[in-house]
């Protein structure tokens, strides 16, 4: 497998159709099966966390455009994960997706800059 060592750059630009948790639908105050999340999102390279946006109130379709860097040695993947933000205890797991250095880089072309995830 193909591993980055370099400098990462990474803008978080918007999340869409997050759907609800279930400790956000327990504690309700809306209409039943509704309910608006106060998400974040964090940038994780190879498990470790280089950054974390902040928290966007009761919205399930958050504009952050933050940016992160990291330098990577080694890199295999990167990871974005959403996590509503709960006001007691451990924040709740939203969503989240994995992106493999090689794929990015075996489609890097002349700018070695990627859009559109």
């Amino acid at each position: 497998a193909m591993k980055f060592n370099g400098y990462l750059k990474v803008r978080i630009g918007e999340a869409v159709g997050l759907q609800p948790t279930r400790w956000s639908l327990r504690h309700s105050l809306f209409r039943k099966g509704y309910q608006l999340l106060d998400p974040y999102v964090t940038v994780s390279v190879d498990q470790v966390r280089v950054g974390q946006t902040s928290t966007k109130q009761k919205t399930n379709k958050p504009t952050y455009n933050e940016e992160f860097s990291a330098t990577v040695t080694d890199g295999h993947q990167i990871e974005l994960s959403v996590f509503h933000d709960t006001p007691i205890g451990y924040d709740d797991f939203v969503a989240n997706c994995t992106l493999h250095f090689q794929d990015l880089l075996r489609s890097a072309g002349p700018s070695s800059s990627f859009e559109g995830w």
